[in-house]
């Protein structure tokens, strides 16, 4: 500061030096009956230099320290202003102002990503074990035709269910877990339909 150190110093000037906004220092006076800066005509405030001291003091324990208004009022009952003003910075010092936050800068919420949908892929071909060899066909015995008609059975060989794959291993098994029964519920659908076709059928 280019004033002598023993000058009074307006409000706007100890804030400056230490960093803050005037209203600040205002506030203060008001939560710390120590703080009594010469008052002149129209209200205006003069700060000695034993009261920039006791301020900066205050300052410190506040924003450096990280003490309450209530902790700094106990150590000035406690400790006296001497102890406080000596924790003050030089007159000559002048103090880094505080952050002022930004009310305008816009933080987006981070947004959790939706869970991707489970997908369960069937590979039929991959569980089916390889299927049991195939008996040799009964040899066909032709009986001689007479003259009545024939009713011939009706062919459902061509519809008949493969017990083999999936069907197998579920038919050989008494417990069942969830990947098994979704693999099965394909094939046991397709069964149903065959056996409907078959009931169907010969109720016809």
């Amino acid at each position: 500061m280019s004033k002598s150190p023993d000058a009074f110093r307006t409000i706007s000037e100890v804030a400056d030096w230490l960093g803050v906004q005037a209203h600040v220092l205002r506030f203060w006076e008001s939560r710390f009956s120590q703080v009594k800066p010469v008052k002149r005509a129209g209200g205006r405030r003069y700060y000695r230099p034993n009261d920039m001291r006791l301020l900066g003091g205050i300052k410190k324990l506040l924003h450096e320290d990280g003490i309450t208004i209530k902790g700094v009022q106990r150590i000035l009952r406690e400790q006296g202003i001497a102890h406080v003003a000596s924790l003050s910075q030089s007159l000559d010092e002048t103090a880094q102002p505080d952050p002022i936050a930004d009310n305008n800068v816009v933080v987006p919420f981070a947004t959790k990503p939706a869970p991707a949908q489970e997908q369960i892929t069937l590979d039929l071909e991959a569980a089916k074990p390889p299927e049991p060899a195939q008996p040799e066909p009964a040899p066909v015995v032709e009986t001689p035709q007479n003259d009545a008609p024939q009713h011939s059975e009706p062919e459902y060989l061509d519809e008949a269910p493969l017990m083999g794959g999936i069907a197998t291993q579920a038919w050989n098994r008494t417990d069942f877990d969830d990947s098994l029964l979704r693999q099965i519920a394909p094939v046991a659908k397709e069964l149903r339909a065959v056996l409907d076709r078959i009931e169907n059928r010969s109720a016809g």
